[in-house]
This record gives structure tokens, sequence and C-alpha cells, in this order.
């Protein structure tokens, strides 16, 4: 009779303590590197932009050799956030420093960011050199992504905004 008081007390104590621990674990794996990535990753793949966005720029001063990585899903984050000028700049510094994949990736979202930008600036009537020139640069940056074929644009749609910015700029 006292062992199974023991033991109901035991597993009552146990079962009490339960969502307790398991909130200890969730915070301290967010508090970790890995676990503020995944946060940020998860954040950005469900649409939470703004968040994303907050959470790939506060890794990226401690990132180290995961700094590329980390820029380009944090520009890309900032293009999905339409902060169109942010994401360039993010991925200028990719694509001005990086060779490979990485860098072809972040001319993507470079060529992107700055054609939305020229779009906004024709938008509110801006046809000037400045805008001519934000264009132009946008069709450097999808040529390189377009020259590597199908692996970077498998649906033509980088082809497709190049394809557009030719005729904004005759337009010009």
């Amino acid at each position: 009779m006292q062992l199974k008081r023991i033991i109901t007390g035991v597993m009552l104590g146990t079962a009490m303590l339960l969502p307790t621990a398991c909130q200890e674990v969730q915070t301290s794996k967010r508090s970790t590197f890995k676990g503020q990535y995944f946060a940020a990753r998860g954040a950005l793949e469900s649409g939470e932009y703004t968040r994303a966005s907050r959470s790939y720029k506060a890794l990226l001063a401690k990132s180290g050799p995961l700094s590329t990585r980390l820029r380009l899903e944090y520009a890309h984050s900032l293009l999905r956030e339409n902060k169109f000028k942010a994401a360039a700049q993010e991925a200028r510094i990719i694509s001005e420093t990086e060779i490979g994949d990485a860098r072809i990736a972040a001319l993507a979202v470079r060529g992107t960011a700055e054609h939305e930008i020229a779009r906004t600036a024709m938008a509110r009537g801006s046809r000037d050199e400045t805008t001519r020139n934000t264009l132009k640069s946008a069709a450097r940056a999808l040529d390189e992504v377009i020259k590597q074929g199908k692996s970077f644009d498998p649906l033509g749609s980088m082809a497709e905004r190049r394809r557009i910015i030719g005729q904004e700029l005759a337009q010009l």
C-alpha cells in the first residue's frame, strides 16, 4: 500500500512537470544558433517575411562560415517582404564577392529586386537615368542567371522577367 502511494506520487509529480520540461527544451533549442536558423527558415517558408528578415539579420552577426548562405536567405526574405532596396543591397554583397551557385542565386535575387525598384519608380512617373540604370543592372544580373541554363531558371520565370525588362527599357 505504501509503495503504491509513492509510485502514484512520483507519477503525478512527473506528469505535472512534463509540460514545463518540454517548454524548457523548446526554449533552449531556439536559443541555439541552429534553433534560431530553423525558426528563421520556418518563418520564411510560412510567409512570415518580417519575422524571417528580423531573425536572419540577428543571425548574420554570428554566422561565421555560414554568412553567405544566411545573407542570401536574408536577401530573399527582404525581397518577399517587398523591401527591394535592402534585398538588392544584400544580394549585391554576395554577387560581388562570391563565385559559383551562391553568386548566381544572389544575382537572381538582385535582378528581381532591382527590377521591382525600377517598376516602382516608373509607376510613380519616373523615367530618368537612375531608373534606366536600375533596369540595365537588373537585366545584366538576370542575363548571368539565364546563361546558367535550366538549373537556375527551370520554369523560365527569370527569362520572362528579363524579356519584360527589355520591353521597359525600349519604352524609356
